[in-house]
């Protein structure tokens, strides 16, 4: 789940990070009259995306009536597919010196990572490309995890200055409100010092991991609605795991896992998956919206119909689908592979029914299915 900044910066505040002084608007009035709290304000964009300053969603305003203009401007646009609805008015913090400060986790190490770099400002790509150096990294052990004495290890010699014992406190609190939300990211860019010696977060990128939300269901209802393609949109109504991708193979499985290694296969073989959609053992009955799903998805060329039984029983699996394709009779070519239990009854019923022999393995299915849509 994504967060917009005016909702993730809270949970920095609540953990002792300071952040600006700001308030939410819907309308150019309501701006105004907030940057009439304030004196000169930063006018923000509010969408759970990055690169709002090059997308001109960002604008400083010295006086109400210019927040109020730029608030104007800035609603109604539309930055990374998402459509501005709000803006942060926050007050101006005049800069000393940009930083960047993250933690999130780290597949390739399996646990968090604390990021740091005295390039704030910029996108953490560039400066990873350009000036690799000044990128710092610190994995962390979940059992100790992130100290205070860890943050001013990972900051030592970077020139902070008198800045750097409260820098090291900034990190140390960013990981503790990470590890507090279920977050997947936790970012600051930029994280200031400012001409008045504090240290302040003018920005915050935070994504929790969905299966965090049950714990945390007071800071999720803050979260930001999830985009849906109008598949997916329909697939949720019909309670169906459904993820719409730009690939022509189409991809019906059960279980999330089978799912993913069908999608990997066809890709090995030059193929692009059109979806991820797993029905699980509840195929008998959500085999027909499934399918209908599926072909309704424009330049779909093909279909691999993976089937692994384990506690749910392919046979039971197949007699939905084929219910399903008898119902909807789809005009392009499926190809099947089943196997755990049940697997030779489910066999013969896509013989007897479909005239449709299984392949002998997932990697031959998938196979067929990218030569089929070439």
């Amino acid at each position: 789940m994504n967060f917009e900044e005016h909702a993730a910066k809270p949970l920095l505040a609540r953990h002792g990070i300071a952040v600006p002084k700001g308030g939410l608007a819907r309308t150019p009035d309501e701006a105004a009259t907030v940057a009439g709290r304030m004196g000169a304000v930063v006018v923000k964009a509010q969408v759970p995306a990055g690169k709002r300053g090059k997308a001109g969603g960002i604008k400083r305003a010295a006086t109400p009536e210019e927040a109020r203009a730029h608030a104007r401007a800035i609603l109604g646009m539309e930055i990374a597919g998402f459509k501005v609805e709000k803006v942060l008015i926050e007050e101006q913090v005049p800069i000393e010196r940009e930083l960047y400060a993250a933690v999130l986790n780290d597949n390739s190490g399996k646990g968090p990572l604390v990021m740091f770099s005295t390039e704030g400002g910029m996108d953490i790509e560039e400066v990873a490309a350009a000036a690799p150096a000044k990128l710092r990294l610190q994995p962390v052990d979940i059992r100790r995890g992130f100290s205070r004495a860890d943050g001013g290890a990972l900051v030592q010699g970077l020139g902070l200055g008198t800045a750097e014992g409260k820098v090291a406190d900034a990190l140390a609190k960013l990981y503790e409100a990470y590890a507090a939300h279920d977050a997947e990211l936790l970012e600051i860019n930029p994280l200031i010092v400012a001409r008045d010696g504090r240290v302040v977060a003018l920005d915050c990128k935070f994504v929790m991991d969905d299966c965090g939300i049950v714990r945390h269901l007071d800071v999720a209802r803050a979260g930001a609605p999830e985009q849906l393609t109008g598949l997916e949109a329909r697939a949720r109504a019909a309670g169906l795991k459904y993820i719409d991708l730009d690939g022509d193979v189409g991809v019906l499985a059960n279980g999330a896992g089978l799912t993913m290694t069908t999608m990997d296969v066809i890709r090995h073989y030059g193929g692009r998956p059109a979806n991820f959609l797993e029905i699980g053992g509840e195929s008998y009955t959500q085999a027909k919206p499934a399918l209908e799903l599926l072909l309704s998805k424009p330049g779909i060329k093909s279909l691999v119909i993976n089937f692994c039984g384990a506690f749910a029983r392919t046979d039971v699996m197949a007699q939905g689908v084929i219910e399903a394709i008898e119902a909807l009779k789809p005009g392009l070519p499926i190809y099947f592979s089943v196997h755990g239990t049940g697997d030779v009854e489910a066999i013969k019923l896509l013989k007897d029914r479909l005239g449709v022999t299984p392949l002998a393995t997932m990697n031959d299915a998938c196979q067929a299915a990218v030569r089929a849509a070439a």
